[in-house]
C-alpha cells in the first residue's frame, strides 16, 4: 500500500478531520487505521488519497472534499425528483443554493414525508440502493382501525404482494385509539409504495407516512423542508455500512 510520491498517512487524517497530526499518528500505532483492508501499524507509510479506502476503528474516512451527502426532511406534497415536467414541487427547490450537481438516493411518493438522502457521491448513491446491502429504513404509519399486535408476527413472516413476498424486519405499536393505530416499522425493501402495499393488503389503510431512518442516518429534529449536511461520522457509518 506505500506510495513514495504519496502523503503521509497522519497527514490525510488530519487533513480529513481527525484530530491533529499527533491524535493520527496515536491512531495509526494503536492499530485503529486500515487502508485497502489492511492494518496499517507504522508511522511512515504514504499512500495516495485518491486510490485508497481508509478506514478508522471500521468507519470509512471520507478523503473527496468534493463530495457531500444531505439529509432532507421531505415535507407532504413534494415529488422526488430533481425536476417535474409537470410543475409539481420537486427536492431541487431545498437545495437550489447548493453549487453541487445532487441527484437524490431512493424515492419517496408524493404522499409520504420525512427523511431522503441528496448526494453527488454516485458510488455511495449505487449502493445505497442495490437491494444487495439490504439498507434498513424506518417508517412510522398512522392506520386506520386499531392493530392487533400479532400483526407484527405476520409482518414479519411475509406478506404476498403482486410484485411478491415481502417482509418486515421489526415492528412494534406506538399509540391506538378505537379507529386508528400508530406503528413504526423497519424494512429494506425498496419496492414503490411498499409500505402502503402491506398495510392495504392486511386491511389497514395508510393515512399517514413518515420516514425517519436510513441505516444509520435519523432525521432527528429537522423540521420539514429544511436540509443537514451529513457530519464526518454520521457518512462513514453509512459508508461502511454498504461495503465503501
Amino acid at each position: 500500500m506505500h506510495d513514495p510520491e504519496g502523503v503521509r498517512l497522519q497527514k490525510v487524517l488530519a487533513t480529513a478531520g481527525l484530530g491533529s497530526r499527533r491524535a493520527c499518528e496515536d491512531l495509526i500505532t494503536a492499530g485503529r487505521v486500515t487502508v485497502d483492508g489492511v492494518p496499517v501499524l507504522e508511522l511512515g507509510v504514504r499512500v495516495d488519497p485518491a486510490k485508497v479506502a481508509i478506514h478508522v476503528d471500521g468507519m470509512r474516512v471520507q478523503l473527496d472534499t468534493s463530495m457531500v451527502t444531505i439529509a432532507l426532511n421531505k415535507p407532504l406534497g413534494v415529488v422526488s425528483t430533481m425536476h417535474d415536467p409537470d410543475g409539481r414541487p420537486s427536492l431541487a427547490e431545498f437545495v437550489k443554493n447548493r453549487e453541487e450537481r445532487l441527484f437524490h438516493v431512493g424515492r419517496l411518493d408524493a404522499e409520504t414525508e420525512g427523511l431522503i438522502l441528496l448526494t453527488n457521491d454516485g458510488e455511495l448513491a449505487n449502493r445505497l440502493a442495490h437491494p444487495s446491502h439490504e439498507v434498513p429504513k424506518t417508517y412510522f404509519a398512522e392506520v386506520e382501525g386499531r392493530v392487533h399486535p400479532s400483526l407484527g408476527k405476520q409482518l414479519q413472516k411475509g406478506i404476498e404482494l403482486e410484485d411478491g413476498l415481502v417482509t418486515v424486519d421489526s415492528f412494534r405499536i406506538v399509540d391506538q385509539t378505537a379507529q386508528a393505530s400508530l406503528v413504526e416499522l423497519v424494512l429494506h425493501e425498496g419496492r414503490n409504495r411498499v409500505v402502503r402495499r402491506i398495510f392495504d393488503e392486511v386491511g389497514f389503510p395508510v393515512t399517514r407516512l413518515v420516514r425517519t431512518q436510513i441505516g444509520p442516518i435519523k432525521l432527528g429534529d429537522l423540521r420539514p423542508g429544511r436540509t443537514r449536511v451529513l457530519g464526518k461520522t454520521e457518512l462513514g457509518t453509512l459508508m461502511a455500512l454498504v461495503g465503501m
